[in-house]
């Protein structure tokens, strides 16, 4: 009769131990320890915004308490309609949208049509055409302001919204290779079997490949929008009536009426205020922005 030793009793004994441990070990590190790290990431992202809304709600007697308190204790929510009359905000606000509709609108008509000539249709020396695009990307806005400030003030458009518009209606480098990568991945079976019935090339492209990049598209509308939203260097240089400025050049008068004695809460309050739109916009469109970055396949 085989006798079992006391090591082999223990062995026994803690082997679930051990697995139960090595199961805790796993599920810690595939799914609490990820989840910890983008918490920890969010809320180093949520930071700012939380603390640009609690400086814009404070006091001045409580903006200048040191160390800072974490929160405003006593909310001054007449902050944000004062924050409106340091300058025309409303007009601003207006003119700051139809621009960023404009400019959005340009985007998501040209892009398209552009990628869809560099992915979908053959033509002699395509590609060396498209790397000499996507080069652009790499060329810094500063080094063409003198030439394009010069172009357009030979066409008049100096002290109008054109500049900041119709240049979007020729596309964009960084979301034409977006457009073209999410494009390449359509089969082209697709675009042969439109051919064989008879399509020609505008209804392939509006009726079977456009339908299917609308993410791609999404994502490039998020793009043009918070880009013109937030553009700063573009209204400076080309607006001069004041009745044409964008919000973002509104925040600039904060420290025009006294250099020495900014209202650091009536600026944090305008400025969350022009951050807010942003906010809803992608919270509304993220699932679109997120599919049209990450270039996925077809379903």
């Amino acid at each position: 009769m085989a006798t079992i030793t006391p090591d082999i009793t223990e062995e026994r004994l803690l082997r679930p131990r051990r697995a139960a441990k090595d199961k805790y070990i796993r599920v810690g590190s595939q799914k609490v320890l990820p989840r910890v790290i983008l918490i920890i990431m969010c809320l180093g992202f949520i930071l700012p915004f939380y603390w640009m809304a609690a400086l814009g709600l404070k006091s001045n007697e409580e903006l200048s308490l040191y160390p800072p308190t974490l929160y405003p204790h006593n909310p001054i929510w007449s902050n944000i309609r004062e924050a409106t009359e340091v300058f025309p905000f409303w007009r601003f606000a207006w003119n700051t949208t139809i621009i960023t509709v404009l400019t959005t609108v340009g985007s998501i008509i040209s892009n398209p049509i552009i990628a869809y000539g560099f992915s979908r249709i053959e033509w002699p020396g395509r590609d060396k055409v498209f790397m000499v695009v996507l080069a652009t990307v790499f060329v810094p806005f500063p080094v063409l302001i003198v030439a394009l400030f010069d172009i357009f003030a030979q066409l008049n458009w100096i002290n109008t919204w054109w500049p900041l518009v119709v240049p979007l209606f020729f596309g964009q480098a960084f979301w034409i290779f977006l457009m073209r990568q999410f494009l390449m991945q359509i089969p082209k079976d697709l675009s042969d079997a439109a051919r064989i019935d008879g399509a020609n090339e505008f209804q392939i492209f509006w009726q079977i490949i456009m339908p299917q990049t609308l993410p791609a598209v999404g994502a490039i509308a998020i793009f043009a929008g918070v880009s013109a939203w937030n553009d700063f260097l573009g209204p400076l240089i080309y607006l001069q009536d004041s009745s044409k400025y964008t919000l973002s050049i509104g925040l600039t008068f904060f420290q025009q009426q006294d250099s020495y004695d900014v209202q650091y809460n009536l600026l944090m309050a305008a400025s969350a205020l022009i951050v807010l739109p942003l906010i809803v916009m992608f919270l509304l469109f993220q699932k679109s922005f997120i599919e049209g970055i990450s270039v996925g396949s077809i379903k």
